[in-house]
């Protein structure tokens, strides 16, 4: 494990100049996407138009204002921020369990925010009107970022002993998670009424039909927290690498990295869960690809991670606006039909391999 580890880390040192020309790249990706994003959907609006109007110091049509500014601005703003939460939570899951088959959504951390959320969406009414009031629209990532936090600790307890963390172990206590959070999931369903199951209905496929600016604005601390707590774990994933009696004796605080990073994933997923449902196996995809390129260096893995996984979930934003106009594809769908294989690919790849 070690010979592999450093072999690897020699790779990633001779990989450094790529990973930041492909830093560069995908921030050049990143703004054509969301320049795309803000004018690719059913309503037609002309970027000549808008640029023409704004350089001329005309006012933009009331209509494509709204459609701009109202709609698809937050949208995209959302998008990038989902994209990017679950990419990072992905890669600092793989880190954790020094696995690349680790994703929040198959190992059922994504079901466990989604059960804290659905359970707010359907008993929030049962709280005091003071403790409503208060939390707003902040309730719902809160309780998404409870249940992640849980299911991560819980995924953890169960996969890990004598500090060796067992793959088969993971994979199986994920699906019996993700199991036991479906049953639970499915009695607070029963309990909701007419339109509180039409949203859940809609919301469980993934979308980022609902996005607006007090959504985005009451998960946006959550992700960021996510977002830039990642990267003050990438030292410690890269030692982690080498085993955790390693790690140790290399004067790494095991447990307080793994007490972030339940942190760092909870909120990254749970507020991502919370505002755009079920969209799975971008942390898998994202990170997977990055590696193979550019290498397992956490410090530009993370950035990059953040890049992809934001530029995807925009283009596959994208994707559902135009393919059944003026209806919407949930995202889900998409991801899943791009993951799916991917995740089928990466099995067969690694099915030589100990303990997969």
């Amino acid at each position: 494990m070690v010979a592999m580890t450093e072999s690897t880390g020699q790779s990633a040192g001779d990989r450094q100049p790529l990973a930041r020309h492909a830093t560069l790249a995908l921030l050049v990706l990143l703004l054509m996407v969301s320049v795309a994003s803000l004018f690719v959907g059913a309503t037609g609006i002309s970027p000549m138009e808008v640029i023409g109007a704004v350089l001329a110091g005309e006012p933009i049509e009331t209509s494509a204002r709204v459609v701009i500014l109202d709609i698809r601005l937050p949208r995209l703003a959302m998008g990038a921020l989902v994209g990017a939460s679950l990419a990072v939570a992905g890669v600092v899951m793989q880190g954790l369990f020094r696995n690349p088959l680790a994703d929040p959504g198959i190992v059922g951390v994504s079901a466990g925010a989604g059960l804290g959320a659905i359970t707010a969406i359907v008993l929030g009414g049962l709280l005091p009107s003071t403790v409503g009031a208060a939390l707003g629209y902040a309730l719902v990532p809160v309780a998404a970022f409870v249940g992640g936090g849980v299911s991560v600790v819980l995924l953890y307890i169960v996969s890990t002993r004598n500090g060796q963390t067992s793959v088969a172990t993971m994979l199986l206590a994920g699906i019996a998670l993700s199991a036991m959070v479906s049953a639970v999931s499915g009695v607070m369903i029963y309990l909701a009424d007419d339109a509180q199951l039409r949203d859940l209905t809609f919301w469980g496929l993934g979308s980022l039909a609902g996005a607006t600016w007090s959504k985005l604005l009451a998960a946006m601390p959550l992700m960021v927290l996510g977002l830039l707590g990642a990267p003050l774990l990438a030292r410690s994933l890269d030692t982690l690498a080498l085993g955790e009696i390693a790690a140790q004796h290399m004067g790494i605080d095991i447990q307080r990295m793994k007490r972030l990073a339940v942190v760092i994933v909870a909120a990254s997923v749970g507020a991502a869960v919370a505002v755009s449902g079920g969209i799975g196996f971008v942390g898998i995809v994202v990170p997977h690809l990055l590696r193979l390129m550019t290498g397992p260096s956490h410090a530009p893995l993370i950035l990059n991670s953040a890049l992809l996984g934001a530029s995807i979930l925009l283009l596959a934003d994208m994707i559902s606006r135009v393919i059944v106009a003026p209806a919407e594809l949930p995202i889900g769908i998409i991801m899943a039909l791009i993951g799916g294989p991917f995740f089928l690919w990466v099995l067969i790849k690694r099915r030589g391999f100990a303990g997969v």
